[in-house]
């Protein structure tokens, strides 16, 4: 082995009564730890929770270290089960910790959706019930239901996902979040990005920022710069039908209320309100004088740029043309200090 590794991350995590991990939270995860590093930690590195002894000699191995060794010193102390993983390449997840590892790296934008291989990671994951106590697996939520209402406490459930909520695990820098629920672990946001009560952000998906998100951002779609996705709208991502194309917003782009895309749009694209484009919608190019040109499959223009799609009122065709205005965003929405 070489003392370069992909990934590195400790922090504790919840198991439930046979041992199987159901989360874990990586305050400090690591791209590209240093050689050095990596040939002092591989030996603690294990998909189960490191023993006390372990422990304490993760925590002296790792004492110098500025970021580490007060993280480390802190875990040894606790009681809770810490997770040491190391990701020695960008291999697809082999198990729960590193499943955690790959979603924390993508929220902490650490890399971007599509930026690391998630191959399995769905089905790896437990559908695990997400409470104000924790997450409990669900064969033994109903008795910790029932211990809670003897000792006078309703246990809430907030929901029953096999992701939690983002800012459970990370908050990013300079955003807006209306609705906390609606934008899952393994979200990317970037600096400037505002996600309003109905917008939602799938895991490996987000938004480059600043930008106004309104609508629906599905697994696998990155959202370009200065981009606005209105009142909802909607992306098809590589979980809801989007086939082999990787569906993507450019910048400058803007998705009216209720439209949806199911092509990868370039920069400077308008979708008019309530129409949805999917790849093989039929849609008339105009030619600069507005009149028909061709008729195309949405994917023949998938990627271009400057397009406006709009649906004729008086006939219903789907048309296309050349759109001339950029989007601007107000920058006083996107100022998150």
């Amino acid at each position: 082995m070489t003392d370069s590794a992909f990934a590195f991350a400790i922090g504790p995590g919840t198991q439930d009564s046979q041992g199987n991990w159901l989360d874990v939270f990586y305050p400090q995860p690591l791209l590209a730890p240093a050689p050095g590093l990596v040939e002092r930690v591989r030996a603690f590195a294990s998909s189960e929770p490191l023993t006390r002894e372990a422990l304490a000699g993760l925590a002296a191995t790792v004492a110098d270290d500025p970021a580490l060794g007060p993280l480390t010193a802190r875990l040894r102390d606790s009681e809770r089960p810490v997770a040491c993983t190391l990701l020695e390449s960008d291999a697809a997840p082999g198990s729960v910790p590193e499943a955690y590892l790959k979603l924390h790296l993508l929220s902490h934008r650490l890399v971007k959706p599509h930026g690391t291989n998630l191959e399995g990671l769905f089905g790896l994951l437990p559908n695990v019930a997400w409470t104000d106590e924790g997450p409990i697996a669900l064969p033994e939520l109903a008795e910790r239901q029932l211990a809670a209402r003897l000792a006078g406490r309703v246990l809430e459930v907030s929901c029953v996902d096999k992701f939690p909520k983002m800012t459970n695990y990370v908050v990013p820098t300079g955003v807006r979040i209306a609705h906390t629920a609606r934008v899952r672990l393994g979200a990317y946001l970037g600096e400037g990005t505002t996600v309003m009560h109905e917008g939602f952000i799938n895991f490996n998906a987000g938004t480059e920022g600043p930008g106004m998100i309104e609508g629906r951002v599905s697994a696998g779609v990155f959202v370009g710069a200065a981009s606005d996705l209105g009142g909802g709208c909607s992306t098809m991502g590589t979980l809801s039908g989007g086939g082999n194309i990787i569906i993507s917003v450019g910048r400058q782009c803007l998705l009216g209320a209720n439209a949806g895309i199911g092509i990868p749009l370039g920069d400077r694209c308008t979708v008019e309100a309530g129409l949805f484009v999917t790849a093989g919608t039929k849609v008339t190019v105009l030619d600069s004088d507005g009149q028909p040109a061709e008729t195309v499959k949405a994917r023949d223009l998938a990627g271009l740029s400057d397009l406006l799609f709009r649906r004729n009122s008086l006939n219903g065709a789907v048309e296309c043309q050349t759109n001339r205005t950029a989007i601007a965003l107000n920058e006083a929405l996107h100022q998150h200090n």
